[in-house]
């Protein structure tokens, strides 16, 4: 019991101290000529470096008689490390990595066929809830950043223009009616994506852009009709930087 009340004295005493250093660092934070630390400039200022972002999903060139429904959305996260390459630090380059989920409703349903997979457009006398595939991408976004922004100054115009490669780690199709619901892994998404992008926007609000540079689908998935499924993403919406 002694042992318990002293070791319990001793961690009291320690996160004292700790607080009280603390404490004396924070109000300590000076320059040399007495000017606090927060009305410091960073001229190695660094911009942009998280991003959250979410998307209205498109799908290019569809077959006939497939149309997009309900909300097709998209988000998106991550990490970009912002490297200037001008003295005044308006001009960099950002290479990051990040995470992306996609969702694409329309009525092409796709249908399992043993280990192959079928697809047939839903008419309007089919009904349903919700019909679309989904993927999840590990991305790695690279960008060449133009903004005007200053050491002391957060709000600011930028444009950012690039390109983003990304790797499908999981695709699922999923088609739910009010009686039942069928969902599977999709293997007939093309794994390896590749796009341009850009962001354009003032402060918090950007607008962005993703064009997709190769379809969803692998080379040679055939559709409902006699041609291949060469649907194409697009996706448009905003984006939020962090730090």
């Amino acid at each position: 019991m002694k042992r318990f009340f002293y070791v319990s004295c001793m961690k009291v005493r320690i996160a004292i101290l700790i607080l009280t250093l603390g404490f004396s660092a924070a109000r300590g934070q000076q320059t040399a000529s007495g000017e606090p630390a927060e009305n410091q400039i960073d001229s190695l200022y660094l911009e942009d470096q998280f991003y959250v972002g979410l998307s209205y999903n498109l799908l290019l060139d569809r077959p006939e008689g497939v149309s997009q429904n309900n909300l097709s959305y998209g988000i998106l996260f991550g990490f970009i490390k912002d490297m200037p390459i001008n003295r005044e630090r308006t001009l960099a380059i950002g290479v990051g990595l990040g995470y992306g989920v996609n969702s694409y409703y329309s009525n092409l349903r796709a249908l399992r066929n043993g280990d192959d997979y079928q697809y047939a457009v839903l008419s309007s006398a089919d009904s349903y809830k919700r019909n679309k595939i989904e993927t999840h991408l590990i991305e790695l976004p690279v960008q060449f950043r133009w903004r005007n922004s200053t050491p002391t100054d957060y709000s600011f115009w930028r444009i950012y223009a690039g390109f983003k490669l990304g790797y499908v780690v999981g695709s699922r199709s999923k088609f739910v009616t009010s009686e039942f619901k069928d969902s599977f892994y999709n293997t007939d998404t093309e794994n390896f994506r590749y796009g341009l992008t850009l962001n354009v926007g003032y402060n918090t609000i950007n607008f962005h852009v993703y064009y997709g540079l190769n379809n969803l689908f692998e080379s040679g998935v055939q559709g409902p009709g006699d041609g291949d499924l060469n649907m194409i993403p697009l996706r448009v919406g905003l984006m939020f930087y962090i730090l």
